[in-house]
């Protein structure tokens, strides 16, 4: 097995992380009160977390064409999906304490530990992936009208069934990254990843690419997880024991 790390496709994952961290720094100043922005509705931050988000999940397709180019066994592929669970499960858990009306029970950890699976048993697939991709990203805008003409879907609104994706109404959550349409860029990740391997593997880079910067990059996107579970409660803490200093 081949076991070559592509440092730009973990620099991209790193790229991700910094926008992520810019993101829930402005979110923890409006928790705290120190600016006012309608996170919730402002077009300037919904597609600013939709990019970060796409991003993450783009790279999760990148990283398993990679995977499953270099042969990688299921044992191996099971060892890194349970440590993808067990943070999903230590989220809902620290969720549920701080939001226990609103915690995450299909965030992004737990979207990403479903849909690595569909990934590698979808991941031979080849250019079907794209059109899959393109379905899994339109189907949701269908789902007001397939509601409308059988009512029975409605119970796809239902927490746990609302893990799919096909809803009407966005559930009451702290985070919410559903199969669909989310599956469609991991998907399109994959595709994308299967084809520059056989065209184009020189755009993914080797080992130390990009001097001193791009090597704290690819560093930093290979610890993307336990940075992910670590950085809010950190932020969390030193913007808050900001406010209560400035304060007095």
């Amino acid at each position: 097995m081949n076991g070559t790390r592509y440092d730009r496709i973990d620099q991209l994952r790193a790229l991700a992380l910094l926008w992520m961290t810019v993101y829930h720094f402005c979110f923890d100043l409006n928790h705290f009160g120190l600016i006012h922005q309608a996170f919730l509705s402002d077009p300037f931050w919904t597609t600013q977390r939709t990019a970060i988000v796409s991003l993450f999940l783009f790279t999760a397709g990148l990283s398993q064409s990679v995977a499953l180019r270099q042969g990688q066994g299921w044992p191996r592929f099971w060892r890194r999906w349970a440590q993808v669970a067990g943070a999903a499960l230590l989220v809902t858990l620290g969720s549920w304490f701080m939001f226990p009306e609103s915690f995450i029970y299909f965030g992004v950890l737990h979207g990403i530990a479903a849909m690595l699976v569909v990934a590698r048993l979808t991941g031979g697939w080849g250019r079907w992936l794209w059109p899959l991709g393109a379905l899994a990203i339109a189907l949701p805008w269908l789902a007001p009208t397939a509601m409308a003409q059988w009512p029975a879907l409605e119970l796809l609104n239902q927490r746990g069934w609302n893990a799919l994706g096909f809803i009407t109404r966005k559930p009451f959550t702290e985070d919410y990254v559903p199969l669909l349409p989310w599956m469609g860029v991991v998907w399109w990740g994959l595709a994308a990843g299967h084809w520059v391997l056989v065209r184009r593997p020189h755009w993914l880079g080797g080992s130390g690419q990009g001097g001193a910067l791009g090597r704290f990059m690819a560093r930093w996107g290979r610890w993307s997880l336990s940075y992910y579970l670590l950085h809010q409660p950190v932020l969390v803490g030193l913007v808050g024991l900001s406010v209560v200093v400035w304060r007095g």
